[in-house]
């Protein structure tokens, strides 16, 4: 459903304003849709058109009976493409939909600018649909059920991709252990005269170091030569798959991609997002009439509850105190040697730098880089921040410290890879038997072995070997391993960090 003659005056005005204040968006291209709709779209992750899988249909059931139940409510959804396509929910109030279109202008500035949405895919509408097609094609012609298995494995390891490697311009790696090289080794000849080469390069050398060289290529390198974190890449290129399975795995893998910088960025956008909605609404667009319905909505949208980490407030109010902390000055080396607690408290320069810095967050940060540089004391302080751990005695969490550099700690450590554990290939050619060999960079935190054990079965389903996960479980090095028929478990040597990193 196109706008109505209201809400497209709602949409035209919140525009303007959000131009008028920096703001640099996508064409953005808005619909309005009924609660069972915005819900089937929300379940293919913002898209209105994907591959068949039971895990779209459980994702909507789940929103479905949340809606229905009062427990949940999405007012918009909007997905980065150029253009920008927008969701709004037809229930909407006047009010709560100008709210959203400026929330949905300001996550379309956020993906146009910020530096770890370059280099996605801007028409991932088009990719998308064009990888529903392709799997469809796929099913009709080697079976549903076999086409939507082999869709289980592949989604189970869809996060074993390296989100970094877009900025990194890598060395082309090795061939597959046991292939032979564009150009094989030779025996190293010194320079010489015709007449003095039996001298200065004997024959019987030249033969002793051929035959070198062919025993430590009949041993095989082990390869990769170096860990690869990007797994999915890995097997694409790599593991003994047919053309439509390395094709599937090759579309995942690409919708991956597209999604990570979303993960990377969660508080930042919401925050980013939340910090216009309320600047646009509180300053040139809301009307007398409509504050209290606004406050109250906007109040739901940064609730936070007990030990829940709540993305649009986090975001909101760090972006806040960066900019009353640029405005004011309260930055820089003076600032931070300053030892008077009533001159730092009433510090106040009046550069008037607090858009201009947060603009500039806005371009280069992503979650890490933005709560590592931007949290301070203070705000921990101001707002009440703590950490927390499971106290397995009494069955509850329970505040485990109030201190600054232990609460920013512990939401470094779960931002940083979203909070997932880190896996590399780290050996193709285990024991020179083909077998797969992975290594897991333990910070702390086991593995969930059931996950663990799980994802080395689908791996295997790809490998076609045995394949095997270097981890550490309750202090001890471990190695899992899947042969194709069975698990096992056995005592092995942590993986080293130095070699993961």
């Amino acid at each position: 459903m196109t706008l109505g003659p209201q809400l497209e005056k709602i949409r035209a005005e919140v525009e303007s304003v959000a131009r008028s204040m920096g703001l640099d968006f996508f064409e953005t291209v808005f619909e309005v849709v009924d609660f069972e709709m915005m819900n089937e779209v929300a379940s293919y992750g913002g898209f209105p058109s994907r591959y068949p899988h039971w895990r779209f249909g459980m994702e909507y059931e789940q929103a479905s009976k949340g809606y229905r139940y009062g427990l949940q409510k999405i007012y918009e959804l909007v997905i980065n493409n150029d253009p920008c396509y927008a969701y709004l929910l037809d229930v909407n109030t006047p009010v709560d939909q100008k709210m959203v279109i400026a929330h949905v202008y300001a996550h379309s500035d956020f993906f146009k600018n910020n530096a770890y949405f370059e280099s996605t895919n801007r028409h991932m509408v088009d990719e998308l649909a064009n990888h529903s097609t392709r799997v469809q094609k796929y099913s009709e012609r080697f079976g549903l059920e076999k086409v939507e298995s082999f869709l289980d494995a592949v989604l189970s390891i869809e996060d074993l991709i390296d989100p970094h490697s877009v900025f990194i311009q890598r060395s082309k790696g090795a061939r597959l252990a046991g292939g032979e090289d564009e150009e094989r080794e030779k025996p190293r000849r010194l320079k010489s005269k015709p007449y003095m080469e039996s001298f200065i390069n004997p024959k019987e050398f030249l033969e002793e170091q051929e035959r070198l060289l062919r025993e430590k290529a009949e041993r095989g390198e082990k390869f990769p030569p170096e860990p690869v974190r990007d797994i999915m890449l890995f097997l694409i290129e790599n593991a003994p798959l047919k053309d439509w399975e390395r094709d599937v795995l090759s579309m995942i893998r690409e919708e991956s991609y597209y999604f990570a910088p979303q993960a990377q960025t969660k508080i930042m956008n919401e925050g980013w997002a939340t910090f216009w909605h309320t600047k646009i609404m509180t300053e040139r667009c809301l009307e007398d009439s409509e504050l209290i319905d606004y406050a109250d909505h906007h109040s739901g949208t940064v609730a936070t509850g007990p030990g829940v980490l709540n993305p649009y407030k986090l975001g909101l109010e760090l972006f806040r105190d960066i900019e009353e902390r640029w405005n004011a000055g309260r930055f820089g080396p003076e600032y931070e040697e300053c030892r008077d607690l009533t001159a730092k408290r009433e510090w106040d320069k009046n550069l008037g730098l607090g858009l201009e810095e947060v603009f500039h967050v806005r371009k280069v940060h992503n979650d890490v880089t933005f709560v590592d540089t931007y949290l301070t004391e203070e705000f921990c302080r101001e707002h009440r921040l703590f950490s927390f751990q499971y106290d397995a005695k009494k069955e509850e969490y329970q505040v485990a410290s109030r201190e600054f550099e232990e609460i920013k700690r512990h939401l470094l450590f779960s931002l940083t890879n979203s909070g997932k554990p880190f896996v590399h290939v780290e050996d193709a050619n285990f024991d020179n038997r083909g077998e797969l060999l992975l290594a897991h960079r333990h910070e702390g935190i086991d593995l969930h072995l059931p996950y663990a054990r799980s994802t080395i079965e689908n791996l295997h389903r790809f490998w076609k070997r045995p394949v095997r996960l270097r981890t550490v479980v309750d202090g001890t090095g471990r190695l899992l391993t899947f042969d194709g028929r069975e698990h096992s478990e056995e005592a092995a040597d942590a993986p080293r960090q130095e070699e993961l990193l």
